[in-house]
């Protein structure tokens, strides 16, 4: 097996001291983003920020809030998990598997802050629920602010020879554009790289693959947030709720308006397994409860609705999806109720404008999942409601 350098920062190593995501076709930019535009994302946090952050959010919540290295990226960065509360239901909210999709990030950080305090309501939740989150999941994909990770072919075969006469997956990137250079430093989209199988091992005969089958685990990003969902069911029989915060295109409107979309939700990416055209993934028919992710999403949406929100604008992301390689698939799959965040706009479409509103609209919806799972509301939510959230022009 091949040896993976370490990347420390001053913040890891005193917070090691402390605690003992439609895809967009390959090389293209998101619509209506303006070639050549160069925007800062300097506000948001990057990889030796979130280590000093998460060491002061130990503190400051007095051990409430625990932190660990969960895995290494390919380069050898922390893969950070924040762990609070001490419920029997697990709720994992995943961050940033696409580099250049930030914002989710930042609500994590308010929601563990919230979460880690002494409010009448934050320690209810802490009774009842256990919240686990990865916070930035893909770190050096994070550090060039794309979308894919840094690994070579080269590598994976390194690290699987069983490889050796495959071909490179499709979601290898090593195109160059004005925006990405994958030629120099070649990556995976690691959203393509989950198998409902969670132990899967690499198969010579699964390559190259397409976006309808299951990825192989081949980057240690995607192994990292695996190992971190068995290790969860291992201690607590089930993960109730797994939520992956992404980004989408910035300009996409609701469907019947001229509204721009805050953020898109979704509880569907791959076929029902009890009908004709999920049939391929009958084995995982007992486990699978679409009306449960669909309830949860219904309690994003109710959560955006509610006083004066200006944040009220969510749409259903595309559904009749077939993506058992994403992360979302695959545990929905093995019987998590799942979310799907696609908030507006990449950073090479806003850079860190707007940052502000939408991390808030984010924390919202997280919250309106984590307070209906901790007083029992989203399960009493009709599933059928989802069927009327607005669609996304165009998308459907």
């Amino acid at each position: 097996m091949r040896k993976r350098k370490f990347v420390s920062t001053m913040g890891a190593i005193a917070l090691a001291a402390s605690l003992a995501t439609p895809v967009l076709a390959e090389g293209q930019p998101s619509p209506a983003t303006p070639e050549q535009q160069v925007l800062s994302v300097e506000g948001f946090t990057n990889h030796a920020q979130l280590s000093k952050k998460l060491q002061q959010l130990v503190q400051n919540s007095q051990g409430k809030v625990a932190v660990e290295a969960a895995g290494y990226s390919n380069q050898g960065r922390e893969i950070w998990k924040a762990t609070v509360g001490s419920g029997e239901k697990v709720i994992l909210i995943n961050s940033e598997i696409h580099g250049n999709e930030p914002v989710g990030t930042e609500s994590l950080l308010s929601l563990l802050q919230f979460l880690g305090g002494n409010s009448p309501e934050a320690e209810k939740i802490r009774e009842e629920v256990t919240v686990v989150a990865l916070p930035k999941m893909n770190p050096d994909a994070s550090e060039l602010s794309r979308r894919g990770n840094v690994m070579s072919w080269q590598e994976v075969v390194e690290d699987f020879p069983q490889l050796g006469n495959a071909s490179a997956p499709w979601n290898y990137y090593t195109y160059k554009n004005s925006f990405f250079d994958y030629e120099s430093q070649p990556g995976f989209d690691v959203n393509r790289d989950f198998n409902p199988d969670l132990n899967y091992v690499p198969k010579a005969e699964d390559f190259p693959g397409n976006s309808s089958t299951a990825g192989w685990y081949i980057t240690p990003e995607s192994q990292t947030v695996r190992d971190v969902y068995k290790s969860l069911v291992e201690e607590y029989g089930k993960v109730e709720v797994f939520v992956d915060l992404h980004h989408q295109a910035p300009y996409y409107e609701v469907d019947g308006t001229d509204d721009l979309v805050t953020f898109s939700i979704s509880g569907q990416f791959v076929p029902n397994p009890t009908t004709e055209a999920g049939s391929k993934y009958a084995e995982y028919a007992d486990n699978y409860n679409y009306d449960f992710s669909r309830q949860l999403n219904v309690a994003v949406f109710d959560a955006l609705q509610t006083g004066n929100s200006p944040f009220k604008n969510i749409t259903l992301y595309p559904q009749s999806l077939d993506l058992p390689g994403t992360a979302l698939g695959t545990f929905a799959l093995n019987g998590s109720g799942t979310v799907l965040f696609e908030v507006r706009g990449q950073t090479q479409s806003f850079g860190q404008k707007k940052k502000g509103q939408l991390v808030k609209a984010v924390e919202r919806g997280l919250l309106g999942i984590v307070t209906g799972v901790t007083d029992g509301s989203v399960y009493e939510i009709d599933p059928e409601e989802y069927e009327s959230i607005p669609l996304t022009k165009g998308r459907q």
